[in-house]
């Protein structure tokens, strides 16, 4: 029922009322705009709408602007190298080693649900980076929180906040995500190099994250190559032991799209026809 200071709608002019309602919807925060009023009204009057047809004109619209706005910043958030997504993936090319129904059934984010890690294994070109942002892209629409990184930024920035003493800090904001996705595990060699705790401080995230959210890794090192690249192997084991543990393993033996392209952009002209 009215509040004692809310006047009842039939004793306010329509224009007053217009404002009313659109003051209403600014304290309770639903980004209706004067203009999208008019035009739902308008619309409403001209189909004759129900009250119903009418309010989710009004709403539904409003729904639907701000479901897209917060996809778009989670999106921008992730920090995708923007490869590409899912929809535009050249299934063809790798589909003997490739299934795509398992990939698309990644992308629901059950796994995710369950707190899980997925680990993409393969050489370099095969399409793991695509397939890890079009996964994490899908996750995006769905609305978790999703964050890119390739390992060599990871450690890099690891690092930095070791040597000005923010560490906990950067630590606590790798955590936060629903997904983290470290790419190019094996393609950090200078960066670890650089600092000899590299390996520890990205144990200390992965391990962080252990059971509370999860972790996507893509990496072209097979597990058993992890203790010599690492050169470290107690911490290989604990990181695998950290990673591999709940986790989909995906091993892609596939051909590489990239050296593919290459060969088709050096493959000789044919001749010119003779005129």
């Amino acid at each position: 029922m009215p509040s004692k200071t809310q006047k009842p709608a039939k004793t306010l002019t329509p224009a007053r009322l217009r404002e009313e309602i659109l003051s209403a919807l600014s304290a309770l925060r639903v980004p209706v705009s004067p203009e999208q009023l008019d035009a739902a009204l308008q619309a409403a009057e001209s189909r004759g709408d129900s009250h119903l047809a009418f309010l989710w004109e009004l709403l539904g619209t409003a729904a639907a602007d701000r479901q897209e706005r917060a996809i778009a910043r989670r999106i921008r958030e992730a920090r995708f190298p923007n490869q590409g997504s899912l929809e535009d993936f050249d299934w063809s090319f790798n589909a003997a080693a490739i299934d795509r129904t398992q990939i698309e059934q990644l992308a629901t984010g059950d796994w995710v649900e369950r707190f899980e890690n997925l680990v993409l294994l393969g050489q370099s070109g095969v399409g793991k980076s695509r397939l890890l942002e079009g996964i994490g892209r899908r996750l995006c629409v769905l609305g978790k929180r999703v964050r890119y990184t390739t390992s060599g930024d990871l450690i890099t920035r690891l690092t930095a906040s070791l040597a000005d003493g923010t560490l906990p800090r950067q630590i606590s904001y790798w955590t936060k995500f629903d997904l983290l996705i470290v790419d190019e595990f094996g393609l950090d060699y200078v960066e670890r190099q650089l600092d000899p705790q590299a390996g520890h401080l990205l144990f200390k995230v992965i391990a962080s994250r252990n059971g509370k959210s999860s972790t996507a890794l893509g990496t072209n090192i097979e597990f058993d190559a992890w203790s010599e690249y690492l050169g470290d192997a107690p911490l290989a084991m604990a990181l695998l032991d950290r990673v591999v543990d709940r986790a989909v393993l995906l091993n892609i033996l596939g051909k590489s799209y990239r050296a593919s392209r290459a060969k088709r952009s050096k493959a000789p002209r044919p001749p010119e026809p003779n005129t």
